[in-house]
C-alpha cells in the first residue's frame, strides 16, 4: 500500500475469535480492577461493567457452542472460568484486586 491509500481503505485487524475473546477479557479485567486503565493510568473497579463484559462473553460462549475449534473452546472456557471467579470474590467482598499487587 503507498502512503496515498485512504484510511477507509486500510483492513483493520481482526477476524480471530481467539483475539476477540481476549480483547473483551481485557476489558473486563480493566473493569474488575485487575489491569490499569492505560488512559487513567489507574485500576477501578467497575463491578457493573465487569458483569456486563462477562455476560456478553457467556452469550458469545452459548452462541458459539459446538462450532470451535479445540484450542478456541478452550481459550474461551479458561477466559470465562477466570473472570467469573475473580468476580465473585470481589463481589463478596474477599478482594480487591485495584488495591492488590
Amino acid at each position: 500500500m503507498s502512503d496515498s491509500t485512504p484510511a477507509n481503505q486500510i483492513p483493520l485487524p481482526g477476524g480471530s475469535f481467539r483475539l476477540f475473546v481476549t480483547r473483551l477479557s481485557y476489558q473486563a479485567m480493566m473493569s474488575l480492577g485487575i489491569l490499569e486503565n492505560p488512559i487513567t493510568n489507574t485500576k477501578q473497579v467497575q463491578l457493573a461493567n465487569a458483569r456486563a463484559l462477562l455476560d456478553d462473553l457467556i452469550m458469545i460462549q452459548d452462541k458459539t457452542s459446538g462450532n470451535l475449534d479445540p484450542d478456541e473452546y478452550e481459550h474461551m472456557e479458561k477466559v470465562v472460568r477466570d473472570l467469573e471467579h475473580v468476580y465473585g470474590q470481589i463481589e463478596a467482598g474477599q478482594t480487591d484486586p485495584a488495591t492488590d499487587n
